[in-house]
């Protein structure tokens, strides 16, 4: 379940308190939570809903100027199904964000890190690849997943799924397009190139 920029913005200010989707199925249900850069969204209920069920309430706490507008948007949907009225809040902070904004590491955290990347690539089906990418990352901040992707001969979302570890280890950071290193990150990256070859 993804969120606009926008919306993110208004549940992380207290400005929307909802979202309404086009599922065939809903893919969350109460009590499950999404991470997003603006902190855990906790989904508090997903209910099916008819046009006629819709007020101008639920339009306006959704973050749309009147209910017509939500109705219009809903309408554009491309995927098949019936509209459900998702309520949700804000959770708290992303633990990754906190953990990656965390660089004053002593050196045996930093080979801890070290360790849990040695592991992954270990594990890997493949040659090693964690400092692979976070070099590739570290020397180019804000660009595309797609042309990080093109530039170590991968498919773009197995890439994604490998970023998305590094993230969890809080070494990297969404950006609107692209990525770069958290403050952890950069840590590690300098800590790795002080060891003896």
């Amino acid at each position: 379940m993804l969120f606009r920029r926008e919306v993110l913005e208004g549940i992380a200010a207290g400005r929307i308190d909802r979202v309404f989707r086009v599922w065939a199925k809903p893919p969350v249900r109460a009590g499950s939570t999404r991470r997003t850069w603006a902190g855990v969204i906790v989904i508090d209920s997903v209910t099916a809903v008819t046009p006629e069920e819709i007020t101008e309430e639920d339009a306006v706490q959704s973050g749309f100027k009147d209910r017509a507008a939500l109705l219009t948007a809903l309408s554009k949907s491309t995927k098949q199904g019936g509209y459900h009225r998702v309520m949700l809040h804000l959770g708290g902070p992303d633990p990754r964000t906190e953990l990656a904004r965390k660089s004053d590491l002593t050196d045996q955290q930093l080979a801890d890190i070290k360790a849990d990347l040695d592991a992954i690539d270990a594990r890997s089906r493949r040659a090693p690849w964690t400092r692979a990418v976070l070099r590739l990352i570290e020397e180019n901040p804000g660009l595309r997943a797609l042309d990080l992707a093109e530039r170590m001969d991968r498919d773009k979302l197995p890439f994604k799924a490998d970023v998305r570890r590094l993230k969890a280890l809080g070494l990297t950071e969404s950006l609107e397009t692209g990525y770069h290193l958290s403050p952890r990150g950069k840590a590690l990256m300098a800590y790795l190139r002080s060891l003896p070859e």
